[in-house]
């Protein structure tokens, strides 16, 4: 005579915005009745909470928590479902989900465009909200990246060869959304004029009174004006009589 409990439906993980209600499920067969009672993990210790001896718990999504439910026979058997996350985005006001959202992923976090040195850390982070929780797949260049499957995507140790174009598929059970295309640059700086002139605007701004003379002359939605650099030239030679340190730019 086995009075094993097997739990049928695990609860399953999800993210959502702040204020989302949310029913985790758990449902378990055994030789006789069974009792139901769910915990939380709050701060590394797990909590009773009471009065949660059903099924399904109802959850408002206030903040992120972890959520298991024992199962318990007349014998005094017990066994305790699968731990699993709600995850709770507090500022998600430009990827909050549509009225009818049916939990399919929205991107709430996308990645931002990164230069980063040569054996340095490359670090790029999305997130989605999605019931089930979404799972990550990261991209560069269109090529799926084997090893990254989380919403951070981290390289300790950034190589030339990790430049490229970023982006990153969030997917469950009811669809997928992609985030924004972010550019990477590994080892990339400003050609040496630009660091040169950088350098002594630097310098001047510590020194003394600063004259910054900035010559356009292509324009992308205007004509090309006529003496752009002639103008600053015969400008910079006035101020430098004057006292001024004098950073030209051009174009």
């Amino acid at each position: 005579f086995s009075t094993a409990i097997f739990i049928t439906e695990q609860p399953v993980s999800i993210s959502v915005p702040v204020g989302y209600s949310f029913t985790l499920r758990c449902r378990a067969e055994g030789r006789t009745s069974l009792q139901y009672q769910w915990f939380c993990q709050h701060q590394s210790d797990c909590c009773l909470i009471p009065g949660a001896t059903s099924q399904d718990l109802l959850i408002i999504a206030e903040q992120t928590q972890l959520y298991t439910c024992r199962v318990n026979d007349l014998y005094r058997n017990a066994v305790f479902s699968d731990w699993v996350k709600v995850e709770v985005h507090q500022c998600v006001a430009r990827g909050l989900p549509p009225r009818l959202w049916r939990g399919e992923p929205v991107i709430v976090l996308n990645p931002s465009e990164q230069w980063v040195e040569v054996g340095q850390v490359l670090q790029l982070q999305c997130a989605a909200v999605g019931v089930p929780a979404p799972s990550y797949q990261w991209y560069r260049n269109g090529n799926l990246l084997e090893q990254h499957k989380r919403k951070k995507l981290w390289i300790a140790h950034a190589k030339a060869g990790d430049s490229g174009t970023y982006l990153c598929c969030a997917s469950n059970s009811q669809g997928e959304h992609w985030t924004n295309a972010v550019d990477v640059h590994i080892g990339e700086t400003l050609p040496l004029a630009e660091r040169v002139q950088l350098c002594h605007l630097v310098f001047v701004l510590a020194t003394g009174k600063i004259a910054l003379l900035v010559g356009n002359n292509h324009y992308q939605h205007h004509p090309n004006l006529m003496a752009p650099v002639r103008d600053v030239f015969e400008l910079s030679r006035l101020l430098d009589q004057l006292g001024f340190q004098v950073v030209s730019l051009l174009d």
